[in-house]
């Protein structure tokens, strides 16, 4: 069970020093009670009580790093069965499957797609993580040199095989890199389980039920394994969706250790359908997958599968924003217009890719109000003629451009009069409401 804040601050110095940020010991024992603090800011603790408060205070859902590097992939730590209570930490991995059973056309197309499934969006790179390689073909050799092609990418690795000697095999090329070993089994447990202690890699536990899962995961955390990764053994939505939560609340609730560990699915496996298959993705994404196992990455599908993961895991409680300041579209000059919105992330990629396309280079004026909304920042008191026009005061705008006219939202065209008060220099011209009117707008403007 997790400690409250009178369990901790029993165990810490109790000096009232304020130097871990916090006046009291009795505040700070609180804050770590809650997550909010880090017990590494108390200089005075020992070393043992860290041991004990460390284990105490462990997250529910181990956190499993999988891969070295700048790609490498942490998945678990999840505190919350819902992302509204709090928010979603680690967003689940894609792997796209490679077999050594395909022809070398296939598995070169396939690798090929984790380079050209990649996109931007709102100011974020989406691409997959991993790179799944299956042996069906139970020739070493074959798998091995598979392996090796697959390093070749830099992603992260998932080595799948129930063969101990061909993963063996496998990992003596790849060990460093610290791939998944898939998957521990009721008849290989003890030999995966020294392999991944060997090799110090992260090792998946497989069963087809949740009793023989958590008894297996017992099992091989015996043998000195702390980085797991379960598959439940479920092959379609309902029983993923079933077990995926059960999972996720005996975590959460009951704080049972067996499953404390984040989950991998293979939407590969459950349907041949291709569209069911992102059905299945989609499902792990919003239900609690840590490793989504796919059979390619087609643009058609990886990209709505990249948003929704991007929609799931943003902190609902820090809208997604850009920096205050300028920004060029094309190359502006001292005559080229001047626009005006907020901060936030989705309004200004929106506005900038529409200015984009209407061919007129223009600056844009960013105004930090918290990464809101115009409207909901204008509703918020932020984005008001007594703010804005400090804003323009202090950006640097005027060294920019000799003209004195500044375009504002359409859907705040009533804060124009105040704003010509706040700025008398300048012309405030009102435009469109929907930014998909942009382009029209500033070609009848520059006409």
């Amino acid at each position: 069970m997790a400690l409250t804040g009178l369990d901790i601050y029993k165990k810490l110095p109790q000096k009232n020093c304020g130097e871990c940020g916090v006046p009291t010991c009795l505040a700070f024992a609180m804050k770590l009670a809650m997550g909010k603090a880090q017990l590494d800011a108390c200089p005075y603790v020992s070393e043992e009580t860290k041991a004990e408060l460390s284990e105490a205070s462990a997250p529910p859902i181990r956190l499993v790093t999988i891969g070295v590097g700048d790609k490498a992939l942490k998945i678990g730590e999840e505190a919350v069965l819902f992302r509204h209570e709090k928010t979603f930490y680690h967003q689940p991995g894609f792997a796209v499957l490679v077999d050594d059973g395909m022809s070398e056309s296939e598995i070169g197309e396939k690798l090929a797609q984790l380079k050209s499934s990649q996109f931007e969006r709102v100011g974020q790179f989406l691409r997959a993580d991993l790179v799944a390689v299956k042996s069906s073909s139970n020739d070493s050799a074959k798998f091995v040199e598979l392996v090796k092609k697959a390093m070749g990418t830099e992603f992260p690795l998932v080595l799948i095989t129930d063969n101990s000697e061909m993963m063996k095999a496998a990992l003596s090329v790849c060990a460093k890199t610290k791939p998944l070993i898939y998957a521990a089994n009721e008849g290989n447990f003890e030999q995966m389980a020294a392999l991944a202690k060997e090799e110090n890699c992260p090792l998946a536990v497989a069963a087809k039920d949740l009793n023989i899962l958590s008894e297996l995961v017992e099992k091989v955390t015996a043998q000195g394994i702390k980085d797991i990764v379960l598959d439940p053994g479920s092959r379609n939505i309902k029983d993923s969706l079933r077990d995926a939560t059960f999972i996720r609340r005996a975590a959460l609730k009951k704080k049972f250790k067996p499953l404390g560990y984040p989950i991998i699915t293979f939407p590969c496996e459950m349907y041949d359908d291709p569209y069911m298959e992102a059905v299945a993705a989609g499902v792990g994404i919003m239900k609690y997958a840590g490793i989504i196992v796919l059979s390619d990455l087609e643009a058609w599908k990886a990209l709505p599968l990249y948003v929704l993961r991007q929609n799931i895991y943003t902190d609902p409680q820090k809208p997604m924003q850009v920096e205050e300041g300028i920004y060029p579209i094309g190359e502006p000059d001292e005559d080229s217009p001047v626009l005006l919105t907020t901060n936030f992330s989705l309004t200004y990629f929106t506005v900038s890719g529409e200015v984009e396309a209407s061919k007129i280079p223009s600056w844009i004026c960013i105004m930090d109000v918290e990464g809101l909304s115009v409207l909901t920042a204008w509703g918020a008191g932020k984005f008001v003629p007594e703010s804005i026009g400090p804003f323009m005061k202090r950006c640097g705008i005027t060294d920019k451009v000799k003209h004195r006219k500044l375009i504002i939202p359409g859907c705040v065209a009533q804060i124009s009069g105040e704003l010509e008060e706040e700025l008398p220099d300048w012309k405030i011209e009102v435009g469109p409401r929907e930014a998909g009117d942009i382009p029209a707008y500033l070609k009848s403007r520059s006409a």
